[in-house]
């Protein structure tokens, strides 16, 4: 751990501290990273409730631990986090769909703020979508129609997923795919549970814009199931320009980016 330093830092650099402390110690604890950044323990504590509901890192008794690829917070918890950001991505990327288009849409949190925003512009269109959220959301204007995939309900997700909700999806050819992800790296996006991850995958086979909505939470941080390669999405939408690394990986395919600002 390095020295304590005298000048308290702020809760970027914290933020960035933290995880990059656990890139190459398994655990750390609040009480040495305290006395590190120069704040109090509550200070810190908050720090890692935050980077935990981000999905970013577990907490425990004292400190916290570097996040398993295969875990992520619930929905609920995810829709606390970055809640402006999140709804800027879903005004900017509904903006991009035609009267008339058809679209498919996955399960969550980013994506049923597309699917508010679809619905405040009034349009008309059709939406496919596995999730209970967006059904409800978009079917408050009349002029959305919306077809809700079949399957097995997850209550944590409040989406349907399995065999059924790929068999479906597959039966319809539409406009644009929108999907979300746990997170994005150079080798595309990935996400925490493999049955969102089909769901996703039958979605972009049928769309020739394949559309993805992330935050900058996100970037750079690889979960349990690629979902596709980067060259296979056509526009990222998301509230804050990428790494250099990462956005000249995405680049390489001829990636639209889309960089929602605050209005």
């Amino acid at each position: 751990m390095a020295p304590r330093s005298t000048q308290a830092l702020g809760k970027a650099a914290r933020h960035a501290a933290i995880l990059e402390a656990l890139s190459t110690d398994p655990t750390v604890r609040i009480s040495t990273l305290a006395d590190q950044f120069n704040v109090s323990t509550e200070t810190v504590r908050r720090d890692i409730e935050e980077l935990s509901a981000r999905g970013m890192v577990r907490r425990t008794y004292g400190g916290a631990v570097a996040s398993h690829p295969a875990s992520q917070p619930r929905l609920s918890e995810r829709e606390q986090v970055m809640v402006a950001e999140r709804a800027r991505i879903g005004r900017a990327a509904a903006e991009l769909v035609e009267e008339g288009a058809v679209v498919m849409l996955d399960a969550g949190s980013t994506t049923t703020q597309f699917a508010r925003a679809l619905a405040a512009r009034g349009l008309r269109a059709t939406l496919l979508t596995n999730s209970l959220d967006a059904a409800l959301a978009a079917g408050a204007c009349e002029a959305l129609r919306v077809l809700v995939a079949p399957g097995e309900l997850s209550a944590v997700e409040r989406g349907l997923y399995g065999p059924e909700t790929a068999a479906f999806l597959r039966r319809f050819t539409v406009d644009m795919a929108v999907i979300g992800a746990s997170g994005l790296t150079e080798e595309g996006p990935s996400e925490a549970e493999s049955r969102a991850a089909w769901v996703k995958r039958a979605m972009l086979e049928r769309a020739p814009r394949r559309v993805l909505l992330v935050d900058s939470s996100k970037f750079g941080r690889p979960f349990l199931e690629q979902v596709c390669p980067p060259e296979q999405v056509t526009d990222l939408v998301t509230e804050a320009h990428p790494p250099v690394p990462l956005a000249a990986a995405l680049g390489r395919g001829g990636l639209r980016l889309t960089v929602a600002t605050e209005v």
